[in-house]
Parts: C-alpha cells; structure tokens; sequence
C-alpha cells in the first residue's frame, strides 16, 4: 500500500497541537472506497482473525470507542487505518516501507503459508497462519492504549509475538508527544519520539537515521525497541558505520538503496522538505543540497514557521508544483513532466489528519479532518472524534459509485477535473478555501458551546503559556470519563452534521460546475450552432 505521512511537533505546529497525517493510497490499478466511522466497545472484536494473513488474536475485554476509516467492502478485512480513541490517543496505520535483502535474510517475513493435501490423508500439512500487517494494526492497537508511548508499547509486544509480512511505519500522538514506530524484518522494531519542534516527512521508505540504542536499550526517554535489536544487528553485521559512531543510522542499516527509490520515494520527502523550508537551503539546480533523488533527506527537521492544517493538506496533495516535474505544468518538458511519482496521486484513498489540541477541555480536545479522493481536487474538513456516530455522508459510503455520499462525489470530480485542469483549477480553489473556512468556523462554534458546559474551562490568560497546559500530567481514567460526557457528544455530533450538510452542498455545486466546464471541452464540440 502506497502512502505519505507528515508529522508535526507541538512546538511546529501553528497552535501547539501534535498533529499526525497520512494518505492512504491504494496500490496500482485499484481504487478502495472508505468509510468514516465510530467504533464502539460492544462492536469491537474480543476474538480477532485477519482475512489476509489468518492470525488469529485474542482481544482485552475493555476496549475504548474509537473512530476507524476502514474499507467500504471487507472482502479483504478491516483496514482501519486512522482513529482517535476515548483517551485522545491517535493512531495513523500504515506508511508502507522498504527494507533489504539482509534484514529478510537474518528476520524473514512470517507469511502465510496455505494448507496442503486434504485433511485426513497422508502428507497433509495444516494452514500456518502469517503475521498482522496494515489490515489489522488499528483495530488490535488502538482501542486498548491511553498514550502514544503505550501504542509503541502494545504494537511492539504483538510485533514481537505474532511477526508480521510487510514493513511498515506507524504513527501515534496524545497531546503531549508524537511517536513514530518502524517495523524491522519479520519480529524487530525500533520507535523514536518526534522533536516537539520539528516536523517529519516520510515516503515509503524506511526514514529514521539517527538512533539512540543506549536509550532505547535503557531509560527509553525518546527512543525504544525490541529487545535484542543490539544483538541482532550485531550478529547480521546490519551496521554500515565506517566508525564506531553514535547515533545508528537505521535507514542504512534498515532500509532499502535503489534507484527505484529515487523515483517513487526520495523526491516526496525533497517536495515536502522544499515547501517547508524554503530558504533554508538551495533545492534546485546543480548547486541544490538536496535533490529529488537524494538519499540523505532528513528524517525530521525544524520548519521555518509554525505549520498549518492548510500545509499539511497542500504538502499530501503535491504534484510538484512549481518545478519541472509538475504533469499539470508549463516547466520542464515532456520526458521531466510525470516522470517522478506524485504526492497527490490519482488512486488516492482517504486523507485523515489527527489535530490533539491543548487549549481545549479533554471533551472536545481531538478532531479528525478528512478527505476522500485524489488530494489535488478534495478538501479536507475537521469532524470531533469523541462522538457516537459520525454523519452517513461520509460513514455511508457503498462500493459502487454513487454520488451522494462523499467519497464518490470526488472521486467524480477528480476524474473530470484531472483532464481539465486548467478550465477547472479555480474552481478546485474556491471549493477548498470555502470548505475549509466553514470547518474553521464550525470549530470555534462547537468550542464555545461546550466551554459555555464546563466547570473549569482551560483558560490560556492564566497559564504561561500553551506548551504548559500540553505539559499537565494525563489522567487517562479523568479524560475518558470527560470524552464520555452525553451532553458535550451531543454538541459535538450535532457540530459534525452540520459540518457535513454544508459540505456536502459545496460537493455538489463542485461537481455541477466541473462537470459542466468538462462538458464544454468535449473534442466533439463543433463551432456552427443548431439555432
């Protein structure tokens, strides 16, 4: 599964909240409708089974509610994807990543391996179910952790235990921290905490270079792993440093180095990277410090201002604007146009952006924004995760084309106004200002209402500053039982209807108007009128 993912520190981001971001795009030739949903106790699994890889996994019996934007068709099982749950606990899963031939070798995947024979007769060998992988991480992690350094925790004991078929990089933020957690061969794993004042970039690739294995292997203040990776890395000869240096390089030893990669992932993090640091460095031409095609992008760096909803939706909708190798644009030529694999990509999924603010009561502190669709013709818009149900616009979502409900009114749109960019582009424009405007307002709305509820409402004037109220120790049992308020749910669900009833008004004028400038540029028009 192809996918970006940004991540941005309390002190990065543009009102101290901890935001973590990713697309979710389907691989080549598909298209996955999704849904956006609330999962409660009572519907979640105590005995789960993964319809690709047949693990079965025995659940806790206390799961907290959490939203999920999983598949609209199950065939292939939940894919849940992204969520917050009843702690305020984020979950972004996954960012698929490379590796290479000598980290299979010494921690091969653990695969599926099918039955053979007939049962009853001699030879049968029984089904040997495979590991978890991106189907299942959301469903078997999230309901069940009350801080990000927990979903680390819990992520890494079943990592550990069962293995898994596919490298992947997950995400998980509370109001306090975000960190990031990289899978390593069939059973290993490392995790590093995201510096409050940096952001993150990351391709499908393997993306930590600096590793502390003291902390990690010791007081796991910002860094953590399983338990023998010292030994493992020893015993595989997986270090690549010239000298006997600190910190490891993960992403040499890790990670993948081919030219592929200078095609499909390297120049993601060089767009990102250029659009958020602008001045920083040189980006283009011969005397660039960084290219499309190089290796040695940062993991994590510190932006050059404080960084919006706004960028984080322009960075994940990216086809090279600006540059030569826009395939919308005028620079470059025929062989540079398309030649690198976009951001904002046709077989685009979902889009979900997890915003834990600190300067809101823990009833109302998360909001999840979504999208559906091809980035560079969707919008992203704020719902409030503590609900019990999220509007049938975008959670009714079916598996066959219908336009209304969200997901496939932008798929439509987008299919029109790939082929008509130009005619159409300011529309696109208008579109996602406007959306957004109203998410923006329907927000401040909401947070007065339910502060008008509160007892003791956070009040900024009093502290020294935001980053203090995002310090105070988290109670996890006194957040749940604030996020459980009925009244508060109440607000914020009836905040959510109306968010999606203006959406879905502003979709549908969209698609009236793209579709009528498409219908003007049909190649059968003919200048001569019937009148």
């Amino acid at each position: 599964m192809s996918c970006t993912t940004i991540l941005v520190g309390k002190n990065a981001s543009y009102d101290g909240s901890t935001i973590i971001a990713r697309n979710e795009d389907s691989q080549q030739g598909e298209f996955t409708p999704k849904r956006f949903i609330v999962v409660k106790p009572e519907d979640q699994p105590r005995k789960y089974r993964s319809v690709l890889s047949h693990v079965e996994i025995d659940l806790p019996d206390d799961p907290m509610q959490y939203t999920s934007v999983p598949n609209a068709n199950l065939k292939e099982g939940i894919w849940g994807e992204a969520g917050v749950n009843e702690a305020n606990v984020a979950m972004s899963a996954t960012e698929t990543l490379t590796t290479n031939e000598r980290v299979l070798g010494a921690d091969p995947f653990v695969e599926l391996v099918p039955a053979r024979g007939t049962e009853g007769e001699p030879g049968y060998e029984p089904e040997v179910p495979g590991g978890i992988g991106e189907e299942d991480l959301l469903t078997i992690v999230l309901p069940y952790i009350r801080s990000a350094r927990e979903g680390v925790q819990r992520l890494g004991a079943l990592l550990e235990q069962y293995g898994t078929y596919e490298m992947n990089g997950i995400a998980f933020s509370d109001v306090n921290e975000i960190w990031w957690l990289e899978t390593v061969g069939g059973h290993h794993w490392i995790a590093k905490r995201v510096p409050d004042d940096a952001y993150v970039t990351m391709p499908n690739q393997l993306g930590i270079d600096e590793f502390d294995l003291d902390d990690a292997l010791g007081d796991q203040t910002d860094h953590m792993c399983s338990a023998d990776l010292d030994e493992f890395i020893a015993a595989n000869h997986l270090d690549l440093a010239v000298e006997d240096v600190s910190p490891f390089n993960p992403r040499d030893a890790f990670g993948s180095h081919s030219d592929r990669d200078h095609v499909y992932n390297t120049p993601r993090a060089w767009f990102m990277q250029r659009f958020l640091n602008p001045y920083d460095e040189v980006w283009d031409g011969p005397d660039a410090a960084h290219r499309p095609d190089s290796d040695d992008i940062p993991w994590a760096r510190q932006p050059e201002r404080k960084i919006t909803i706004e960028d984080v939706k322009y960075v994940l909708s990216s086809h090279y604007q600006g540059t030569p190798y826009d395939p919308y644009g005028t620079l470059g030529d025929d062989h540079t146009r398309g030649s690198l694999r976009p951001i904002g990509i046709n077989r685009q999924s979902q889009l979900a952006v997890m915003q834990i603010r600190p300067y809101r009561t823990e009833s109302c502190r998360a909001i999840q924004w979504m999208a559906y669709g091809s980035n560079p013709f969707n919008t992203l818009v704020p719902f409030y995760a503590n609900v019990d149900v999220t509007p049938a616009y975008l959670a009714d979502t079916t598996d066959h084309v219908d336009s209304g409900n969200f997901y496939w009114a932008n798929r439509l749109i987008g299919a029109l106004a790939d082929a008509n960019f130009a005619a159409t582009s300011s529309l696109i424009d208008r579109y996602q200002e406007k959306t957004g405007g109203l998410g923006h307002r329907m927000i401040a709305a909401a947070d007065e209402q339910v502060a008008r509820l509160d007892e003791n409402p956070v009040d900024l004037d009093d502290l020294a500053d935001e980053e203090e109220a995002a310090a105070e120790v988290r109670d996890a049992d006194a957040i749940i039982a604030a996020t459980r308020n009925p009244e508060v749910r109440e607000i914020l669900a009836a905040a959510n209807q109306t968010m999606a009833d203006q959406l879905k008004a502003e979709t549908d004028a969209l698609l009236s108007d793209v579709l009528y400038e498409a219908s003007m540029h049909m190649r059968n028009d003919f200048h001569l009128s019937d009148n």
